[in-house]
């Protein structure tokens, strides 16, 4: 958490080759995780999508990908407009979309995902491999 230096360089510097054979290159490849793009309020869930899937969003460590297969904890955080985030639930409901709430949070306003200095167990993938970034729906 205090070190800007990854203990396993070999996977960054596979990451970064990706990213430039696409941007550099115009290569048609996967290089990314899912990358946040926005968010709807659906009565006490919130949904939110997702740019750079690939093939799919995955829960990597339960496996679950297919919509509606499960749900997990995940380093998701909801909020209500008291600004008190919570430990969420979550769910893939479609390739690209992901679906948020908590019972302790009737009127979602916000979401927070990987938000710490060493998030303890961020699980949200594309099906390629590629973790998602940590993201944030609020601007507070």
């Amino acid at each position: 958490w205090n070190d800007v230096h990854p203990d396993l360089q070999e996977p960054v510097g596979d990451r970064l080759a990706l990213a430039a054979e696409k941007i550099a290159y115009g290569e048609n490849i996967i290089y990314s995780g899912p990358i946040y793009q926005s968010y709807d309020l659906s009565g006490d869930k919130i949904i939110i999508s997702f740019s750079h899937v690939g093939s799919g969003l995955i829960f990597r460590d339960s496996g679950y990908s297919a919509p509606g297969s499960g749900e997990v904890d995940a380093e998701i955080a909801i909020a209500g407009s008291n600004k008190k985030f919570v430990w969420a639930r979550a769910t893939i409901i479609a390739p690209d979309k992901l679906e948020v709430w908590s019972n302790e949070v009737p009127q979602p306003v916000a979401v927070r995902y990987g938000w710490a200095d060493d998030p303890v167990h961020p699980d949200l993938y594309n099906k390629e491999g590629f973790p998602a970034s940590p993201f944030r729906t609020d601007a507070w």
